[in-house]
């Protein structure tokens, strides 16, 4: 059995294109920026920049380049994929992209609510989503909130 797959959380380095196939069906491609850090030998602080081509097709290409802009915090599920084509000048091009199956938005840029790492739920996912199920805009007030109880849990109330 074989595995291709990539989980990726980072920032967009351009705000998304958006583009229409022949077919009429809606493509979106984005640049994403993801980082490294660790510690060398000698325990200084090291860090590396990694950048990704993404793509999304359908409803989701629709929402990120309705919603997404440069700067904004991404979670990418997808899987690699390397096209080629023959350039103008002959020779052989290729690229890798990531092909997006699921993602979930990060936290607003200088907001605190919500995200990744915080401890807090996830931005909701945009897999998946029919036109009918497709997210309106409406104010904050009007969203249902779910409030978790800050009590301990004890294990040995557990019945299993």
């Amino acid at each position: 059995m074989y595995l291709n797959k990539v989980f990726l959380i980072g920032n967009l380095t351009r705000d998304p294109e958006l583009k229409a196939l022949p077919s009429g069906s809606k493509v979106a491609s984005i640049s994403m920026a993801t980082n490294r850090v660790w510690k060398d030998q000698a325990g200084a602080r090291q860090e590396a920049t990694e950048y990704h081509n993404v793509v999304a097709f359908g409803r989701q290409a629709e929402n990120l380049a309705q919603y997404a802009r440069k700067g904004s915090s991404l979670f990418v599920e997808g899987r690699i994929q390397t096209r080629s084509w023959d350039g103008q000048d002959g020779k052989k091009n290729y690229r890798t992209e990531i092909i997006i199956d699921n993602f979930q938005f990060g936290p607003k840029a200088g907001g605190s609510a919500g995200g990744f790492g915080d401890g807090s739920r996830p931005a909701p996912s945009m897999s998946g989503v029919s036109d009918a199920e497709a997210p309106q805009k409406s104010a904050p007030a009007d969203l249902d909130t779910i409030e978790y109880p800050d009590e301990e849990i004890n294990l040995e109330d557990i019945p299993f």
